[in-house]
């Protein structure tokens, strides 16, 4: 790529892009939202035409006409949006196969056996185990993930672009990603890895371009790379030490004993108090997500009881659960959050727009008032409230389903995953006006990532199988031993809150 430039209206989004992706190499691409960074994936795979500059794929020139010319030329994407890749209401065989199925050479009828067949071949070269007959939409997040990336896969390609592939898998499904992109790197597959996990840039970068405000920021390459430098030139300033005070809490606000998450699950007991962060950490599967969905109102729980402020709580709906003051900002924002037709003021309005209408009618002006002040205090980057929501970047739609929940005073707050594709910089505004605003009521965090964790607790409590297997007050907390807990390196479960 050579001065690619790329501007919508008078946004200059990419302003001389110059960047070359060598065959059997790894480039991570760092960079804030509004970075630039999607922009320029669109312009790679055809989403977009560049405004200036040129491209060239091995010796050829390379300006394809849309996404499906980019992939018959051998550039493959993985969008952020699982659903982007992946037909939910086909079944994994389908899908797997579905860009076979579009070529013209194909014919007319599908001999189901053969396809199946090869589908089967497909998900063995991925280590995917599941029924190859099961629709898509039925799957976990996880399982729709790495069905994507299989598809990916099998159409060969020379160029490989995956867009923080890794937000929504265990660390299991995560090693055999990163065990398949050894085998495409060793097959002189070039690979462009968009991610802001630093476990992962560990793990497969072999050099780090940074983007910032449309242009390059920075390139390592000498190892060992430093990973310091690469997050300074993304913020355009060194990354303080997190300062975070932490803080006990005052009175009881959410009292959760003995409840069971699933048949066979140990009974858990805890307490979360005004004012308090707890973090609740564990691999996919370790039940932190159906304890939110229970708290919520969607799940409900085999036994066991929970109080707020005092007095029993057992939501019949997500309904009753906000009416009684527990407000929750789910993951998977794309399948779960957003709603595309609707512009930044009514996403992020919409739980409470009863209390901003008279009658049948809202009141605009302050409708948009209220919107303007969350975005101006989460620092959301976009031109106006009115703006599409599907205008603004992964991070940026991240913090309006956050500000959402943080517009009415809540008696719990939960939120699961707030950080999924969000950048450092901007996880640092989500989690600081997060634990500028506990005072009230009681705030539970449902993270996989320890580092996000240790951002933004006061407590940190750790799941596996759906029972309580540590809690760390987050004040010098032994790694170590906190690390162990996730892992299953530790074999003390305990039931109760310190």
């Amino acid at each position: 790529m050579n001065g690619l430039q790329k501007s919508f209206g008078k946004n200059n989004v990419l302003r001389g892009i110059d960047l070359t992706l060598d065959p059997g190499s790894v480039t991570v691409l760092m960079g804030a939202n509004g970075a630039g960074k999607s922009t320029l994936v669109k312009v790679i795979c055809g989403q977009h035409r560049a405004d200036g500059g040129t491209m060239r794929l091995a010796t050829n020139a390379f300006d394809p006409e849309d996404a499906a010319d980019a992939i018959r030329q051998g550039v493959v994407t993985v969008h952020q949006s699982i659903d982007d890749g992946v037909i939910p209401d086909l079944d994994v065989a389908n899908n797997l196969m579905l860009d076979r199925l579009a070529e013209h050479s194909h014919g007319l009828f599908v001999r189901e056996r053969h396809l199946r067949t090869e589908a089967a071949k497909v998900a063995a070269a991925m280590g995917i185990e599941v029924n190859l007959r099961a629709r898509v939409s039925d799957l976990s997040v996880a399982d729709r993930q790495m069905i994507a990336i299989a598809r990916a896969m099998a159409r060969a390609p020379k160029v490989l672009i995956l867009d923080e592939p890794t937000s929504s898998l265990s660390a299991t499904e995560a090693d055999r990603l990163f065990e398949l992109i050894d085998r495409l790197r060793a097959q002189g597959v070039a690979i462009l890895y968009i991610s802001h996990r630093m476990s992962d840039i560990r793990r497969i970068a072999d050099r780090i371009v940074v983007m910032r405000d449309g242009m390059i920021s920075g390139v390592f390459e000498t190892e060992p790379l430093d990973l310091e430098a690469a997050v300074t030139a993304m913020l355009g300033h060194r990354m303080t030490e997190v300062d975070a005070e932490v803080r006990q809490g005052t009175h009881p606000v959410l009292e959760i004993k003995n409840l069971q998450l699933f048949e066979g699950a140990s009974p858990i007991t805890l307490t979360a108090h005004d004012g308090e962060v707890v973090a609740l950490v564990g691999l996919l599967g370790s039940g932190k997500s159906r304890l939110a969905e229970i708290l919520f109102g969607i799940a409900r729980p085999i036994r066991g009881s929970i109080r707020i402020k005092g007095k029993d709580y057992s939501p019949r709906s997500v309904k009753d659960a906000i009416a009684q003051g527990v407000f929750m900002s789910p993951k998977d924002r794309g399948t779960n959050a957003v709603i595309p037709a609707f512009d930044i003021a009514d996403n992020m309005t919409l739980p409470f727009l009863q209390g901003m209408s008279v009658g049948s009618f809202l009141k605009s002006r302050q409708q948009r008032g209220t919107a303007q002040g969350m975005v101006d205090r989460l620092g959301i980057v976009c031109q106006s409230v009115r703006d599409g929501i599907g205008t603004l970047s992964g991070g940026n739609q991240q913090k309006v389903m956050i500000a959402r929940w943080l517009l009415e005073p809540a008696q719990v707050l939960l939120l699961d995953e707030p950080f999924q594709g969000v950048d450092i910089g901007a996880r640092r505004d989500i989690g600081h006006h997060i634990r500028a605003t506990t005072q009230g009521r009681a705030t539970l965090v449902f993270l996989a990532e320890i580092d996000e964790a240790l951002e933004i607790a006061d407590r940190i409590v750790v799941m596996s199988e759906g029972a309580i297997v540590g809690e760390h007050t987050n004040r010098n907390i032994d790694l170590a031993a906190l690390v162990a807990d996730i892992s299953g390196a530790t074999s003390t479960v305990t039931g109760t809150s310190p």
